[in-house]
């Protein structure tokens, strides 16, 4: 296991086994993984008490991994920034990295339609890591659920913007 862009030792352990001959990258994991390992985007935390930030924790109780996404949205609806912490293996590390990617940018709605599979392909994640990108797809939803839940009163977000101004 690896601590959120910790142990640094696990990519250049990884290299050097390849390297050594006793296993090619295919074998273990893929480039877009080690990628996203050993370069993630977007560590970090964000204030879950702030009412534009939406806070998603997820476990897979199985493997131990445990992945916090967070997003923040601006008066127009619109994903400005996203960031993570990820307790687990280097593809629960990269599903997490790529997740904060994808989102932002994005209004709620499309966000919502980031699905696990599209995740798995862009990373090439075998059958036995497939649960990684399940969850940074859970973390997703849970952080917009969060989010949606503290804006729940009815208000639209360019409104309420207006009505402050």
């Amino acid at each position: 296991m690896a601590l959120f862009r910790g142990a640094r030792s696990f990519g250049k352990t990884l290299s050097s086994v390849v390297d050594s001959g006793f296993a090619s990258p295919a074998a273990l994991y893929h480039k877009n993984v080690i990628d996203h390992y050993e370069n993630p985007r977007n560590v970090g935390s964000m204030d879950k008490n702030d009412k534009k930030v939406g806070t998603g924790l997820v476990g897979a109780p199985a493997c131990g991994d445990v992945m916090k996404l967070q997003i923040k949205v601006d008066d127009n609806g619109k994903i400005v920034d996203a960031k993570f912490k990820t307790f687990g293996c280097g593809s629960a590390i990269a599903s997490s990295s790529l997740a904060t990617e994808w989102v932002k940018g994005k209004t709620i709605d499309e966000a919502l339609t980031i699905k696990n599979t599209q995740i798995a392909k862009e990373l090439s994640l075998p059958p036995v890591k497939l649960h990684c990108s399940m969850l940074a797809e859970d973390a997703i939803k849970a952080a917009l659920n969060d989010y949606k839940v503290k804006n729940q009163d009815g208000t639209p977000p360019d409104e309420k913007a207006s009505a402050s101004n």
